[in-house]
């Protein structure tokens, strides 16, 4: 009776695992590079140039349709780490523990960083010293008080920009007492805009990107340049200053992709990585990960026009 009972496990195991592959199968059938659909978990502190990239992308590829699932990091992560999505846009690579649980599952993520963009700190208009210190805001995080911030004010509480305040802060909780958060970017700038001293700390792609309705809101709100803790200089979180490498809060964007097989996914990483996906950036007025090459025809004289 034991005896069956093994094989009956086997063949039941190989019934599934057959049935698995057959799935995967079937779906690198119906996709390719440039055709299918995807889901792509995006962070939503980048969700605008992730949003121009896919227009451009779909209007070039016809058969292409890319579903932006726009969510706080925290939960982009988790949704790639349990296959509910295979293709994520976030601010941080892959931990090592996260890399294991894939080659666990036997895929190996492919990882491509495209941009560079920033976290800024932002305050109100009636605010007439558009100038911070790294420093002070670490020191607030820490539960340090500080005459110039009346308060933090995040965009959701399992965002990229709280996890990464947190690690340059070394906190593992934000404080209680003056540090707010909301759900959305634009959500810390109506804040921001209607409460003096309070300093919002959002991701800098809203600020060059905004909705169309928040055009009028942006321009009511300044952008505060910062000094690192090792510099005398307040830098801004400008193409210039990201790409001298001097704006203290600049962060890499990455475009993860865990299909585990030749698909969309790769598709859509090669094109963003890519020259054209590449202008798109240095247009959006975030940092391209390589910047795109000017052709220059010279001539040795000057035609004049024919009268």
């Amino acid at each position: 009776m034991l005896k069956y009972s093994k094989a009956l496990v086997f063949v039941v195991f190989v019934f599934l695992f057959a049935m698995c592959n057959q799935k995967n199968k079937n779906e690198a059938e119906k996709e390719t590079i440039l055709k299918g659909s995807l889901d792509v978990g995006v962070d939503e502190t980048v969700k605008q140039i992730v949003d121009d990239q896919v227009a451009v992308f779909e209007g070039t590829y016809y058969d292409a349709k890319i579903n932006v699932k726009s969510k706080s990091e925290a939960e982009v992560i988790n949704d790639l780490l349990n296959q509910k999505t295979k293709v994520a846009i976030t601010t941080r690579d892959l931990t090592e523990e996260e890399k294991a649980r894939f080659e666990k599952n036997k895929i190996n993520p492919r990882v491509t960083p495209f941009a560079q963009d920033a976290v800024a700190f932002i305050s109100n208009k009636s605010n007439n010293d558009t100038l911070i210190a790294l420093k002070s805001v670490i020191d607030f995080m820490q539960g340090k008080p500080d005459s110039k911030i009346k308060g933090l004010v995040f965009d959701n509480p399992n965002s990229s920009t709280v996890r990464y305040m947190k690690n340059l802060a070394k906190v593992n909780e934000i404080p209680k007492n003056d540090v707010f958060s909301f759900k959305t970017n634009n959500e810390v700038i109506k804040f921001v805009k209607e409460n003096d001293g309070m300093i919002g700390v959002i991701g800098v792609n809203w600020l060059y990107q905004p909705t169309p309705d928040m055009v009028e809101t942006v321009k009511q709100i300044n952008v505060l340049s910062v000094k690192p803790l090792n510099d005398n200089q307040y830098y801004s979180p400008t193409q210039d200053d990201l790409a001298l490498g001097k704006y203290p809060l600049a962060r890499d964007l990455f475009i993860i992709n865990c299909q585990g097989y030749t698909g969309l996914g790769m598709g859509f990483a090669s094109f963003i990585a890519g020259d054209i996906g590449q202008r798109i950036v240095l247009k959006s007025g975030l940092l391209p990960y390589k910047t795109p090459g000017r052709k220059l025809n010279i001539r040795s004289e000057i035609i004049k026009d024919k009268e």
